[in-house]
This record gives C-alpha cells, structure tokens and sequence, in this order.
C-alpha cells in the first residue's frame, strides 16, 4: 500500500469506526453505505496550490453528482492547528471568490482540534478531531434536505460533545490511534 492509500485508509477508518459508528454525523452512514464519499488526498502544501486544489475539487464535484462530499485530506503542511484554521478561513473566502458560496460548504477537523474556550485535553474537541487535518466539502442542497428531514437538528453539536465528555479523551486518543492502525 503507497502512501496515499494508506492515507486514504486512515481516514476511512476514521469515517467508519468514529463518525458513522458513534453516529457523530447522523447523516454519514447513507453516504458511507452509498458510497458516494470521495476521498482525496492533496499532496500540496503551498496554501495557493491548495485553494487551487479545493477550488478544482468543486469543479469535481459539479460534474460528478455521484459523489455526494469529498473529504480534502492534508496530510503535510497544515500541522499546526492555528495555520490551518487561517486556511480554512482562506478556502471560505475561495468559495465565495469563485461562485460555490451556497453550493458548498466546509466543515473542518484536525488532529489537535481545539474549541475556542476549551481546554486542548478537553473531550469536547473529539467532535471534530481527525487523523489529518481535512476540509470536507459538503453540496448545500443536500445538507439543507437532510437537516430538513433530521428531528431536532440543532441538537447534533450538543449530543455530541455530551457524548464525547462521557467517554473521556483517553478513549477518543485510543480510537484514533486505531485509525491509524497504531
């Protein structure tokens, strides 16, 4: 297995074994089932090329209605947490620079997600921590339906966190190592 498939791989495990198996993200067991997630990873580091990249990656998407999300994986480059939240900031405004405002949106994780007013060892962050840092492009169209047809949708951030807190960090830092096959 190359680099990239393992890459690949790890996050998959990821999606499976965390997100869809603790129902983290309700609707991620319908696209997982489909599968109709895509999985790219993005060897860049330089933040140009990878706005590049992102922006090229809705080019995908658009043409490609079968592919529901694509989780933008960044396994170099943006291992700081603070750099890579000023990229995400950086690929929002792409968005609406080239027209995909309302058509996608970016949900983001990382490995050392941290809330702000959380502490960094809190379980809190679990929600939205990863094996690399990642922006999964999300169709709008199709989130606004399924929070449509979801029962208390603002209730999912919440749900979370409680869910995570109870656990504890040392059981999400174990999970996550499984991912990555550790």
């Amino acid at each position: 297995m190359n680099e990239i498939e393992l890459i690949t791989q790890q996050t998959d495990n990821w999606v499976k074994k965390v997100i869809m198996k603790y129902n983290i993200c309700p609707f991620a067991r319908r696209e997982v089932e489909r599968g109709s997630i895509r999985y790219l990873v993005v060897e860049q580091t330089k933040v140009k090329l990878v706005l590049k990249a992102l922006i090229e990656e809705c080019q995908y998407l658009d043409a490609h209605p079968e592919h529901e999300t694509t989780l933008f994986i960044l396994p170099r480059g943006f291992e700081g947490f603070y750099t890579y939240l000023d990229l995400v900031d950086m690929a929002n405004d792409a968005l609406f620079d080239n027209d995909y405002e309302g058509v996608y949106q970016l949900a983001h994780f990382h490995p050392d997600y941290c809330f702000e007013d959380e502490p960094q060892d809190s379980a809190a962050n679990f929600t939205n921590r990863a094996p690399y840092p990642t922006l999964h492009i999300i169709r709008e169209a199709s989130m606004e339906l399924a929070l449509a047809n979801y029962n208390d949708p603002e209730s999912i951030p919440e749900r979370n966190i409680q869910f995570c807190e109870r656990k504890g960090s040392e059981f999400f830092i174990k999970l996550l190592a499984e991912c990555m096959g550790k």
